[in-house]
């Protein structure tokens, strides 16, 4: 009654990061709301997933473990967790913001006229007071996130309905294991008073899925332009730089948006989040749209001909210079020390 719950997202026998993200940030906010830490996990065979749920903070597992149940389909996952969450009463759900978690949560936030805020960047406690109404909320859960193409950052509540609800991106929390886990109880959900055939009138025959060509979050040095680098071609340099240093390209959205670099490479608010040991951070001015996805980076180091570029503000290191000089520098540099 009134904890928190997680919705666990599983691929492939694996529980993917952003719910691990979610269950470290949920022990946060259990802690300061004094309530328990509750984790969902529907699925196929995925029981042996529990412990690595307990290590993160789980307290007790909902358990819906069912052949039919083996790959994602909305009709039965969205039965299911309507389902739990009516019986379970908590104060607070979270999603992952990811294809599965994006399809899941509105259809039951829908479901319990709930609300939900998409796309959190962020999740905090706090109150509220209404002076209208001359009510006072405690224990809110702030959601935060990204508005108006990014231009502002919102923060959103709901101190009418439960459970407050939320989808979060992946990659924008921290994942840390527990060093002692404590007891995670397990709780199998009674598939039979909630499954029926007509829920499965959809099958998936074959699942095909392409692999990521470009894969930024997983990087552990990358090196990421701006709108200052000037050109698609310029671009060039940072790739010549990143296959000597092992590194992964990224971009600002202003990049992006002129067209020197794709899509998949945006980093920021409208992009992916990313937490590298090193970021070199070249012809970015530093608005908070990029900063807010890559400002707990390790180590930040900005080349800039702007010595007063926001970017500069956060950087542990700055370069004061073109990159065109800057850049054929460093990579002369590298390869002449790491013979």
């Amino acid at each position: 009654m009134n904890n928190i719950l997680v919705y666990i997202e599983t691929d492939n026998g694996k529980v993917c990061d952003v719910s691990l993200e979610l269950l470290t940030k949920g022990r946060s906010l259990s802690s300061q709301l004094g309530c328990k830490l509750e984790a969902m996990l529907i699925g196929h065979q995925v029981e042996p997933l529990i412990p690595e749920l307990a290590s993160y903070g789980a307290s007790k597992v909902y358990l819906a473990d069912d052949k039919r149940l083996n790959n994602y389909l909305t009709l039965p996952y969205s039965e299911i967790a309507i389902s739990l969450i009516k019986k379970e009463n908590p104060q607070i759900a979270l999603f992952g913001a990811t294809s599965i978690g994006r399809d899941l949560a509105p259809r039951v936030s829908s479901a319990l006229n709930s609300g939900l805020t998409a796309d959190c960047t962020s999740l905090e406690i706090g109150s509220h007071s209404d002076n209208k109404a001359g009510k006072t909320y405690d224990n809110l859960l702030y959601q935060i996130r990204p508005a108006f193409g990014g231009n502002i950052i919102a923060t959103i509540i709901n101190p009418d309905h439960r459970p407050q609800m939320a989808t979060v991106r992946e990659g924008v929390m921290k994942s840390e294991p527990l060093p002692r886990p404590g007891e995670c109880k397990t709780q199998k959900v009674d598939l039979d008073k909630i499954l029926n055939d007509s829920q499965f009138v959809v099958k998936i025959i074959e699942r095909h899925i392409e692999e990521r060509k470009i894969d930024i979050k997983s990087s552990s040095i990358i090196i990421a332009g701006g709108f200052g680098v000037g050109s698609k071609e310029n671009f060039d340099l940072l790739f010549d730089l990143a296959k000597v240093l092992g590194a992964e390209v990224g971009a600002s959205r202003a990049a992006v948006d002129a067209g020197f670099a794709d899509h998949a490479r945006q980093i920021g608010q409208t992009g992916v989040t990313v937490r590298p040991k090193l970021y070199i951070a070249i012809g970015i001015s530093g608005q908070i749209q990029h900063t807010a996805g890559m400002d707990q980076s390790a180590m930040i180091i900005s080349i800039n001909t702007d010595p007063l570029a926001p970017i500069n503000q956060i950087a542990d290191y700055t370069i004061t210079g073109d990159f065109t000089e800057v850049i054929p520098r460093m990579i002369k540099a590298y390869k002449n020390n790491s013979k």
